[in-house]
């Protein structure tokens, strides 16, 4: 005879419902194919840059700090604005591509302090400071990856003569024409941002001191790209997926 050493079952203590779930069957739809060019009307990315950004600030720190605990940084653009300066005409249409253009750029950069005061045994205060920033940086051909596409709007005004005398025009008549062309507009996408930050009291300060202001120095490598919606023909198979024969098969 040996002894029974198991343990008796213990129920659960909170008990819920639950149900196995029977396996589906899955297979593959097998579409039908066909060649088709398209003409797609998408966001294509004019360039990709990097811009190097230099600034340099005083925050001030209400109450005053004895010792700089963390910083973080992130950067916010407010404008992406390509201007051209520099064209090439496509054919004989009035639509030019871009060849030279100027970016401008502008943004903050939203830093969060975190600090200590003076006190032995005190609060962690919190600072957050927005940083502008603006500038602009110069594309030429070489640096657009596909060239931005501008139409340019054009008016006629013909004159008349006078219907009684050849001699002397109308100025009272006149026969006016105008074409608009609509363009999308480039715009920018943010990519990421590089910071390199030195921080430090404008005063020298005596250990366990305090300063009220807070000087940085930041070189922030922006990374963005340029974007516009254009239209291109493409080279696809079109797919159409297909079902088993029902009563229309």
């Amino acid at each position: 005879m040996r002894n029974n050493c198991e343990p008796n079952p213990i129920p659960p203590v909170c008990p819920v419902s639950a149900q196995q779930q029977i396996p589906l069957f899955d297979e593959d739809i097998v579409p039908v194919t066909s060649p088709a060019t398209p003409i797609l009307k998408v966001p294509v990315v004019l360039a990709e840059r990097k811009l190097q950004i230099v600034v340099e600030s005083d925050i001030s720190l209400t109450p005053a700090a004895t010792e700089i605990k963390r910083v973080t940084k992130n950067a916010f653009l407010q404008q992406v604005k390509l201007v051209p300066v520099r064209f090439a005409r496509i054919g004989t249409t009035d639509f030019f591509e871009v060849t030279r253009a100027k970016l401008f750029v502008s943004g903050f950069i939203r830093k969060d302090i975190e600090y200590s005061s003076s006190a032995c045994n005190g609060t962690l205060y919190d600072r957050i400071a927005d940083v502008p920033f603006s500038g602009f940086a110069e594309l030429t051909a070489d640096d657009f990856l596909i060239s931005p596409i501008i139409g340019i709007s054009n008016s006629s005004k013909a004159h008349f003569l006078n219907d009684c005398n050849d001699l002397n025009p109308r100025l009272d008549k006149y026969f006016y024409q105008n074409l608009v062309k609509y363009n999308e507009q480039p715009y920018g996408e943010l990519l990421g941002a590089n910071f390199f930050e030195l921080d430090f009291s404008p005063i020298k300060v005596e250990p366990e001191g305090t300063f009220s202001t807070l000087r940085e120095k930041i070189v922030m490598d922006l990374y963005l790209k340029v974007l516009q919606v254009q239209q291109h023909q493409v080279t696809s198979v079109r797919y159409i997926p297909t079902f088993d024969e029902g009563t229309l098969g």
